[in-house]
């Protein structure tokens, strides 16, 4: 399937796509830490990784990854425009979310990678059991 968009309009659709507050990710999480009661939780903590939220005292980093930007294949969202340059990018963040992982675990870190899908397909108790197990 083409995109049904023509160049210059793609590259602004994917300009506006946000790595923070993002509401289909990192919002959800925290709204569903509030209604589990989690606590301890930090954002935007900074350390080389980034992780979307820490739980420092528990040396607990939670990474939520999107779908299609990190290559999960619960989706058939290929775009066939371009494909090579997306294959790469795809294979570069995960190439850079293993290492960031290894960096995490060599310094005594449990780290925790949620894809985005976990959050939405109404997989919350067994995201948060996740995380729970982690930090308590």
């Amino acid at each position: 399937m083409s995109d049904i968009f023509d160049k210059e309009k793609r590259s602004y659709v994917m300009s506006k796509v946000k790595s923070k507050k993002n509401k289909s990710t990192e919002l959800r999480l925290i709204k569903l830490f509030k209604a589990a009661g989690i606590t301890g939780w930090r954002r935007g903590y900074p350390v080389r990784g980034k992780p979307d939220f820490v739980f420092l005292k528990e040396r607990t980093a939670i990474f939520v990854d999107g779908c299609f930007w990190h290559g999960h294949d619960c989706r058939n969202v290929t775009p066939s425009d371009n494909a090579e340059f997306w294959n790469k990018k795809r294979a570069d963040n995960r190439l850079r979310d293993e290492k960031v992982t290894k960096l995490f675990e060599s310094r005594g870190w449990t780290v925790i990678r949620i894809w985005e899908c976990e959050l939405k397909k109404g997989n919350a108790a067994k995201t948060l059991k996740k995380i729970s197990d982690a930090v308590t």
